[in-house]
């Protein structure tokens, strides 16, 4: 597919980090201005929290994707489809009726409980324990997630430092990165509250895009073949499947996980996630809300659709010289970047000056769209769900309607504590052994399975008490823990066969035996 122009090649280089900079100084800038409006405004810890619940329902929309996606995203998605076919696709069967069981279930009961968090629901339907014990829950477990997806953004970061492939990226040199990354995304997030959040989203989103965008067209560019060619050879290759029917357990994307593990991930992400669901909290209604959470599906859709297809099409230009002929790369990929690093090493050694460095915005625009809207949430919960109630019991509650400086400064905290998990992960991740999308979706797993079990019980039914709650997120963590691959395999072993299961379909199982704990207990009087 010829461009009526021409366009030269380079290395990452200068004029690439430039515009680099010159995001990163964006976000900078973002930050400064917000501190000088909050400074005017002096706004108190439920509008830092909330907003005003007057977000544009569109806004909503984008910055729900926006925060969804991550690197894991950015990278492992096109990383699955160049290693393997486009079935990821099919988990969004799942998403988005997760998004309507969301939108009509959760939301309206949520909103109206006039929380700052969705775990002060909770907090009236089993006591301040069950608040407390889900919101500790949420804290690890979205804690740890974010911080693979921060360690994750580390990794081109050295590569381009360096000039070199993943693999010789030493820990040292991720710890400074992640040191980076971390702190300008905290930096404007401290300052602004949702509202930056949410606007910043937005800006983030639109890079992401231009990002995909251009990667996509200029592949086609440089593969000499035309689309209808190129979908033939991606046919042929079977690259081109999205629906799986096999029943196989230790395949991850299937049409049977999308139906159960997609539906129970998205429900959780959406619905007993702080980190997407304070989204529908700061809409104008509850049915802004709910349509803001379902919008947010067809926009995701196309997103992760464009994903794919720069994996797809990495597979031509890499692994099919006979399509590409006498075009073939000058940089070929490196052997140990096959399953991990394919769409960072075009980005850094294919893209002309100015497209590779908006390209590279783009990923770490991703990053920080996924951090910043984390540790908001974060600081949100542990200021309404712990520290604000831990005040009160000590007979000293704090008027919320005045300006405090508590919610920047659980802001700065959940900053570094997530810089900090992010450092942990660079030493505990293993890239020979799981890919980026299957690391950072299966640390989501610990939290999510209790988390859900429990608010299903407390929307569908009524059981449940303060004990039962805290031992459906112990259930919870548990079994995910034993379904991991050497525990699952060990134990297994003992009847036959040692056996692995994918990861989809650990939440599943896990989900339905901490709910079955859940409504065990005796509602609470």
């Amino acid at each position: 597919m010829a461009l009526p122009f021409s366009l030269p090649l380079a290395v990452f280089g200068l004029v690439d980090w430039f515009v680099l900079g010159g995001y990163m100084a964006l976000m900078l800038v973002i930050g400064l201005v917000a501190a000088w409006r909050e400074s005017r405004a002096a706004s108190n810890t439920e509008e830092f929290f909330l907003g005003g619940r007057s977000m544009p329902t569109w806004v909503l929309a984008i910055s729900i994707v926006g925060s969804s996606l991550s690197v894991a995203t950015f990278v492992g998605v096109p990383d699955r489809a160049y290693t393997g076919d486009a079935t990821y696709l099919v988990l969004y069967a799942g998403s988005f009726a997760a998004a309507f069981v969301v939108g009509f279930v959760f939301v309206p009961r949520l909103y109206r409980a006039g929380t700052v968090t969705i775990y002060g629901f909770l907090a009236q339907r089993f006591g301040e324990t069950a608040r407390v014990a889900v919101s500790l829950t949420f804290l690890f477990g979205r804690m740890l997630a974010s911080g693979a997806r921060l360690m994750l953004a580390a990794v081109p970061l050295c590569m381009l430092v360096k000039n070199v492939p993943a693999n010789q990226v030493t820990r040292g040199e991720m710890v400074g990165a992640i040191v980076v990354i971390g702190f300008v995304g905290t930096f404007y997030t401290v300052f602004g509250g949702i509202k930056t959040v949410v606007w910043v989203d937005a800006i983030q989103f639109a890079l992401v895009v231009g990002a995909a965008a251009l990667t996509i067209a200029l592949l086609l560019h440089r593969i000499p073949a035309s689309p209808g060619r190129v979908w033939s050879v991606l046919s042929g290759a079977g690259k081109l499947k999205v629906v799986d029917l096999s029943t196989d357990p230790t395949k991850p994307y299937t049409l049977w996980t999308a139906l159960t593990a997609g539906l129970l991930t998205n429900m959780a992400a959406f619905g007993v996630d702080h980190d997407l669901a304070q989204r529908f909290l700061i809409a104008k209604s509850p049915a802004r809300g709910a349509l803001s959470v379902i919008a947010s599906q067809f926009i995701g859709i196309v997103i992760v659709a464009m994903f794919l297809a720069i994996g797809l099409l990495l597979y031509v230009f890499y692994q099919r010289p006979d399509v590409m002929g006498a075009a073939t790369t000058a940089y070929p990929l490196p052997r140990t970047e096959q399953a991990t690093a394919a769409y960072q090493w075009f980005l850094m050694k294919e893209l002309p000056p100015v497209a590779s460095g908006l390209a590279m915005a783009g990923l770490f625009a991703v990053a920080q769209g996924s951090m910043d809207s984390a540790i908001n949430a974060l600081a949100s919960s542990a200021v309404a769900d712990i520290y604000l109630p831990w005040r009160r019991a000590q007979g000293r509650p704090i008027d919320t309607d005045k300006p405090v400086d508590a919610p920047q400064v659980a802001v700065a905290l959940m900053g570094a504590a997530m810089m900090l998990f992010a450092i942990g992960c660079a030493f505990a991740y293993e890239p020979g052994k799981k890919g980026f999308l299957r690391f950072a979706l299966g640390v989501l797993n610990f939290a999510f399975s209790g988390m859900l079990a429990v608010f299903l019980t407390a929307l569908l039914t009524r059981r449940g008490n303060d004990r039962s709650v805290v031992l459906a997120l112990l259930t919870g963590v548990v079994v995910v823990a034993l379904a991991q691959d050497a525990p699952f395999a060990a134990i297994t072993g003992r009847f036959g066969t040692p056996r692995t299961i994918a990861f989809t379909w650990v939440m599943p199982v896990a989900t339905l035996l901490a709910f079955l704990v859940c409504v065990a207990g005796a509602r609470r009087r």
